[in-house]
């Protein structure tokens, strides 16, 4: 299914991660997808299936940034454990994600938007609307 922008992209992929489908995960990105975080990097779907599989992660989006094919958003982060559900930790924090036909291609997270944008050499004025539905 062909998006109408890079960030609707994104949001179907945050929604699949948050949802813990890891199917949908895996259509949105590329074979090769290369995921970042404070842990260090690697690349490709069994990466990204095991870090969907113990992350225990829900993210709202809280405000987005966009140019071209990156996006950056700014969220709350909840972490749950996977055997109790429980909440053990949460932050606000920031995702970059690059998008290169129709998938996801990086996704790095941060833990400060202004690093995040930075990295995306993206700006406050790169701000877009979220749609409140």
């Amino acid at each position: 299914m062909p998006y109408t922008s890079p960030f609707a992209l994104v949001q179907a992929w945050q929604d699949a991660a948050n949802h813990q489908n890891s199917d949908r995960l895996v259509e949105l990105s590329a074979p090769d997808i290369e995921v970042i975080g404070p842990r260090g990097s690697g690349h490709g779907y069994q990466l990204l299936r095991e870090w969907l599989g113990r992350a225990g992660l829900h993210l709202t989006t809280l405000r987005a940034f966009a140019r071209d094919n990156v996006v950056v958003v700014a969220q709350h982060g909840v972490w749950r454990s996977l055997e109790t559900g429980e909440v053990y930790s949460e932050q606000d924090l920031a995702s970059r994600f690059r998008i290169e036909d129709q998938r996801v291609v990086q996704f790095a997270r941060y833990d400060n938007l202004d690093v995040a944008l930075n990295e995306a050499g993206l700006h406050y004025s790169d701000e877009i609307p979220l749609s409140k539905g």
